[in-house]
């Protein structure tokens, strides 16, 4: 058993935390806060992830350090930089293999289903952010001085879903109510979504195969249906009526978002949620031998945790 760092107790490493105890190693979760799942084998620190120094100290002896952090939506570029900085630094230092949890911003828009290979050619500040991040690791890893690897998801679903997520409190929820989901999103676009334990999954896969070194990997993903497709389907497993969704017109997203930073920053992404927006995953799968969660059964746990944590949206 090994010891493993992570950085940030969000959706994705609350649920890597546990799955890294309950396998048996040694877990340390970094926050500002010293928030972090309440679990055996998982200990709790306060600390500053861009103070270097300190990082360095909590990652001595261990095998892997995973980037889970999400800085505040509009603070990337201020946020971001000192943080990525300090994370590589610890890693070389340390000798832990680097993992960082990123997305498909860095590739900006495209016209096919995205691979691991597209260039990292984001026209915006959020895409040119992650660019960076990868391109100033990728450097490093090449030069010797750091292990690194890097798993990119879609638009996260699952058990654990921040509220904020485009496909929880704004989708999945109200279809189990019987009520409108408003969506910024046309409806019968393809569009990818990520299974949140098949994230964790992911990490920590690639932070003890040498052959994950070097390179980005797209975290198994189910093939892309419309959005109106996922919504039926939901409301099947659910047994709720018929889903009624509507989108919500652009003019009111730029409108709302003059006094809402997080809704401000949408803008900048639009692009994915009115075309295709498909990811392949086949790379990952076909190295590691790991598939999704078929769709119907990541649909039953998403189901069944929302109707746990919210009696209220039992239909």
């Amino acid at each position: 058993m090994g010891k493993h760092v992570i950085v940030g107790a969000g959706q994705v490493g609350s649920q890597l935390a546990e799955s890294l105890a309950a396998d048996g190693h040694e877990v340390v979760v970094v926050t500002r806060s010293g928030s972090g799942p309440a679990a055996a084998g998982v200990t709790r620190v306060a600390a500053d992830a861009g103070n270097a120094e300190r990082l360095t100290d909590l990652v001595k002896g261990a095998d892997a350090l995973y980037n889970c952090a999400n800085p505040q939506y509009h603070r990337w570029a201020q946020d971001w930089p000192p943080m990525a900085t300090a994370l590589l630094t610890a890693a070389e230092r340390s000798g832990a293999v680097l993992v960082t949890l990123s997305n498909l911003y860095g590739y900006g828009p495209v016209d096919r289903p995205m691979t691991e290979d597209l260039p990292m050619a984001a026209p915006g500040t959020k895409g040119q952010v992650r660019a960076r991040m990868w391109s100033d690791a990728l450097a490093a890893h090449r030069a010797g001085r750091v292990r690194m690897t890097e798993v990119r998801g879609s638009d996260y679903f699952g058990p654990g879903m921040s509220a904020q997520s485009v496909f929880g409190d704004r989708f999945i929820a109200p279809i189990l109510a019987g009520k409108t989901a408003w969506i910024p999103a046309d409806p019968d676009q393809p569009h990818s979504m990520t299974y949140l334990p098949d994230v964790a999954r992911a990490m920590a896969a690639v932070a003890t195969d040498e052959r994950a070194l070097g390179r980005a990997w797209h975290v198994p993903t189910s093939p892309a249906l419309t959005i109106r497709q996922v919504a039926e389907r939901t409301a099947a497993i659910a047994g709720a009526p018929a889903p009624r969704l509507r989108s919500i017109p652009h003019l009111v997203m730029r409108a709302a978002g003059l006094f809402s930073p997080l809704l401000r920053e949408l803008e900048e992404t639009r692009y994915q949620f009115v075309r295709p927006f498909v990811v392949d995953s086949s790379a990952f799968e076909t190295t590691f031998g790991i598939a999704p969660t078929p769709l119907d059964e990541a649909l039953k746990q998403t189901i069944t945790w929302l109707r746990t944590t919210n009696p209220a949206q039992n239909s």
